[in-house]
């Protein structure tokens, strides 16, 4: 491998560890920022970078962290804060205490979450808005819930008051600053027109397609628009005239006045506002230019005095313009308006899971789940229902932290934390989902008796119940086998099992359906000197197996739902193919189950580990007395491990 394969490769493995995947542009502008001797050999580089990343992109994330480890193990550490971090400090509050030391915000911290209302916020947003509330919380600060609605035509008041609900149940708290970006349109037009004033910003008559085309490449610089000169007074007048609605959609914008010729494309001049004739959820028809989100990003945190705005890596290239925008204005006094301090972490991506908008939006639209809210989902309306907690992803996003460098979680690190937390709150309960009738032949016919068992074995507080054992019960399908294999331990014929907190049973005979020759019930008899878990017997029974009495068992239909992928990484894709192309066809199975009676009365969204099962929780939604529906929120113990 030569030396400029070497550095491709390099960057290669680089863009695809920062952000989940390679992309040739943003590749070859680090390349060319880094060696800039290979400018004149930009042709051959960039085809150089296409092969590399078709190569790493057909590896795992494994694979590709071992030819770093291998090859180029400075990627795989983390860069230097530029601050000093102190024992169980991450390098946002290191930044945040060295602020606080030299009094650079006066000692406030004032941090944000800006949403934009175009859909429903998801397991990956739970990330920074719970990262931007904890560290207002630590420092005695303020927090905003602010919705950034520049774009009226992707935006509804559903998805603002889905969001808002979103963030009340992860438990944050913005008190009386529910804040809206399309509040301050006035002071985003009076600050652009001041832009204007200062022949830093300019009106454009090149169409979308033509700006785009002007604007170069990562190789080659853009060039001007015929209509970047225009004089001061002639921008004034037209910009007011856009504002005024004389002019169509797309047939004028406002561009800033930087330099076509920057390394950073976001720097060529870019829009401020486009024409719109749009009707807004807010504003209503007040506006028909609407400001450009970079535009609108920096002015809302600094209006609103945030002093840390802390934002995913993919800003990290934005923030050159962000500080740009921000100190070229000037306040009513004359004094530069004030700067807040952008801070880029890496977003948390999982396996087995798309996190994109546009992604999660194909999935409803297309029917392949449910709606937003589907159990499968990972959207926060989605968990909630699945029956996680807000306290499982409180909990999850403080123990991994925070860092620069994007990784793709192993799903079963997010699910141990579920189960953690569920294994402490849930009262068990006898569940079975595929009924097998067993009859104990021995056992009086309209005779029961009760047990007294506990609601968790470990939490006497949670207290006891009772449950009834009788002559017809029913156990599990799998839980009987006839040809069993030697390492299987549970009910088969002439052997015995346990049943959970009642007796040791022995099948003496198995009956048939005549036509498809499938088991319909099998016979029992029991032993009536060991009941309990704890009976003392002179044989040793290895199996014990789960049960509910058929006299008071009462049906319920479970949702068992899965993974909604069955490839790690559903968007590492050839060419040609689709991440619906992995969608797991078994994500969600529904069974007729019975249940113990008292759930009947449970509250709905409560939840339960249904013994020997899972964890499942009353459905929200769907759900009632006379209906009652479970999901599934997470099984005993990751079964993908085996997969």
């Amino acid at each position: 491998m030569n030396s400029v394969d070497r550095i491709c490769e390099k960057f290669v493995v680089q863009n695809t560890l920062d952000h989940g995947s390679a992309k040739a542009g943003p590749v070859v502008g680090m390349i060319m920022a880094a060696h800039p001797e290979l400018r004149k050999e930009a042709k051959s580089v960039k085809e150089t970078v296409v092969e590399k990343i078709n190569l790493i992109s057909s590896l795992t994330i494994t694979e590709i962290q071992q030819i770093a480890q291998e090859k180029y193990p400075e990627l795989l550490k983390e860069d230097k804060p530029e601050v000093e971090l102190g024992e169980g400090t991450d390098f946002i509050r290191a930044i945040i205490n060295e602020d606080m030391k030299t009094n650079k915000y006066n000692g406030r911290v004032h941090t944000r979450f800006p949403p934009e209302p175009n859909g429903y916020l998801h397991i990956g947003h739970a990330k920074s808005i719970l990262l931007n509330y904890r560290i207002a919380v630590e420092y005695n600060g303020k927090f905003n819930w602010r919705f950034d609605d520049t774009n009226p035509t992707t935006e509804d008041v559903e998805y603002v008051k889905a969001q808002i609900e979103d963030a009340k149940w992860l438990g944050v708290d913005w008190e009386d600053r529910l804040l809206y970006a399309s509040d301050y349109f006035d002071q985003f037009y009076e600050y652009a027109v001041q832009l204007v004033e200062k022949g830093k910003a300019y009106v454009d008559d090149l169409s979308v397609d033509e700006i785009r085309e002007y604007r170069g490449t990562i190789t080659e610089p853009g060039k001007e628009s015929p209509f970047r000169n225009r004089t001061i007074e002639e921008n004034l007048d037209l910009f007011d005239r856009m504002k005024n609605g004389e002019f169509s959609d797309g047939s004028k914008v406002l561009r800033a006045k930087i330099d076509m010729a920057s390394p950073n494309l976001l720097m060529r001049d870019p829009l401020i506002y486009r024409i719109l004739h749009k009707k807004h959820h807010n504003t209503g028809d007040k506006w028909c230019i609407y400001p450009m989100y970079d535009w609108a990003h920096g002015l809302e945190d600094s209006i609103e005095g945030i002093t840390h705005s802390i934002c995913t890596m993919e800003f990290e290239i934005h923030r050159q313009l962000y500080d740009w925008f921000l100190e070229q204005l000037d306040d009513e006094t004359g004094n530069p308006i004030f700067k807040p301090q952008q801070i880029e972490f890496a977003r948390s991506n999982f396996t087995y899971t798309v996190l994109g908008k546009r992604n999660i939006i194909r999935l409803v639209k297309e029917g392949y789940v449910n709606g937003w809210d589907d159990p499968r989902m990972p959207t926060i309306v989605g968990i909630l229902r699945r029956g996680i907690t807000a306290d499982a992803i409180r909990k999850f996003y403080k123990e991994i932290g925070v860092s620069k460098r994007e990784a793709i979680i192993d799903q079963s690190i997010f699910d141990n934390c579920v189960r953690e937390d569920l294994d402490e709150r849930c009262s068990r309960v006898m569940s079975v989902l595929r009924p097998l009738k067993v009859v104990i032949t021995n056992y009086p016919k309209d005779e029961f008796e009760e047990i007294t068992i506990l609601n968790h074995p470990r939490n006497k507080e949670m207290g006891t119940r009772k449950i009834k054992f009788s002559k017809i019960l029913y156990i599990e399908q799998e839980d009987f086998m006839e040809d069993p294999p030697e390492d299987y331990f549970r009910l088969t014929l002439g052997k015995e099992v346990r049943l959970k907190y009642a007796y040791i049973i022995k099948c003496e005979k198995v009956l048939r359906d005549d036509e498809t020759g499938e088991i319909t019930e099998i016979h029992c008899s029991y032993d009536s000197e060991t009941k309990g878990d704890s009976s003392v017997v002179e044989r040793k029974i290895e199996g014990t197996i789960h049960w509910i009495s058929a006299i008071d068992a009462i049906k319920a239909e479970v949702r068992l739902s899965d993974r909604l992928f069955i490839k790690e990484n559903p968007m590492e894709l050839e060419e040609g193919e689709d991440f619906t192309d992995y969608l797991n066809p078994h994500s969600l199975e529904i069974v007729n189950a019975y249940v113990e009676p008292f759930l009947q009365d449970a509250d709905i969204g409560s939840r339960y580990q249904f013994e020997r099962l899972g964890y499942f929780c009353i459905d929200i939604v769907d759900s009632s007395k006379d209906n009652l529906v479970f999901n599934r929120i997470i099984t005993l113990r990751d079964s993908w491990v085996k997969r």
